[in-house]
């Protein structure tokens, strides 16, 4: 049974690597389609570049595998490879359990009483118009509004960029109105320019208008959910909502996060700015070295060297 059991465990493996093989292909597709509807950038290329990423270290995991398996000579290139290989399938294993978690804290289930709702801001159209992805949030903040039967107080929250005629906020502020939202329940947030800014911004907002002492840690008022504090949500598209929450969390303000839905082609690549965007921070950094360190770098320079 042993030679036979070895073929049948490679078989198994083969099945598995063909299986995985759709990822990238998927990506390659998905990022085609993404330059078809959106055009040329290099934001747009992401998915295209991490298929052919991908699919480029799933082909040295596999010919390493049966180089290892006995299908020819295994050279100290071939462990090399292994080693290439094997570090693209860390980074998209990391990749995939970011995406997990930011499906997770998105199917959560939130009781709708709020006191205060903060939209993030995104880009304009010619300057003054909302654009799709811009609504989607709107929208969704408005649903979470008609769904609280104390209606609290809308924060539309982004400054005005250089190519832009009026601040984000000014726009959602008009967006809000002509869909139902009193302006008395509208306090625009008009100066931030980042989505730290969004957070902290809002924040001196609500504490400007709360009548309670915050609690203080680290010399920094806190905004709590629990207690007298009032009750704060984030709306932002699904994919951002992690890092707005972390960033709210550097900030001192416990709040829940609710995503609106985007475009599943477009949805791919904002992920992987996402993912870049969060791993640049040093605390996220760190334990992505560590992990990679661990796992892969010293078992494959064992397997390197002997």
């Amino acid at each position: 049974m042993g030679d036979y059991g070895g073929y049948f465990l490679l078989g198994v493996f083969l099945v598995a690597a063909a299986v995985l093989f759709t990822v990238p292909v998927l990506l390659i597709v998905n990022g085609f389609i993404t330059i078809k509807k959106e055009g040329r950038s290099l934001s747009h290329l992401l998915s295209l570049f991490l298929g052919i990423f991908v699919g480029a270290g799933e082909i040295a995991v596999v010919y390493t595998v049966l180089k290892i398996g006995g299908f020819g000579d295994f050279r100290f290139l071939d462990s090399v490879l292994f080693f290439i290989g094997m570090s693209i399938f860390y980074i998209c294993f990391v990749i995939l359990a970011f995406v997990a978690y930011v499906i997770f804290i998105q199917i959560m289930p939130h009781r709708m009483r709020f006191d205060y709702i903060i939209i993030h801001g995104a880009g304009l159209i010619n300057g003054n118009r909302i654009s799709k992805l811009f609504a989607a949030r709107i929208d969704k903040a408005i649903e979470v509004y008609n769904k609280c039967n104390v209606k609290p107080v809308i924060i539309p929250s982004g400054g005005k960029g250089d190519d832009e005629l009026i601040s984000e906020a000014d726009a959602m502020r008009q967006y809000l109105i002509e869909h139902g939202i009193p302006n008395e329940k509208i306090l625009p947030e008009t100066s931030s320019t980042t989505t730290m800014e969004n957070l902290s911004f809002s924040k001196d907002l609500i504490l400007s208008r709360t009548h309670i002492e915050p609690d203080i840690k680290r010399g920094i008022p806190l905004i709590r959910r629990s207690g007298s504090g009032p009750r704060v949500a984030l709306v932002s598209s699904n994919y951002h909502i992690y890092r707005c929450l972390s960033y709210a969390s550097e900030i001192g303000m416990e709040c829940v996060g609710i995503g609106a839905k985007v475009a599943p082609y477009y949805w791919v690549g904002a992920v992987i700015r996402e993912f870049a965007a969060v791993f640049r921070g040093k605390k996220h950094m760190l334990i992505l070295l560590l992990g990679y360190l661990l796992l892969i770098l010293i078992p494959s320079l064992l397997l390197l060297f002997n």
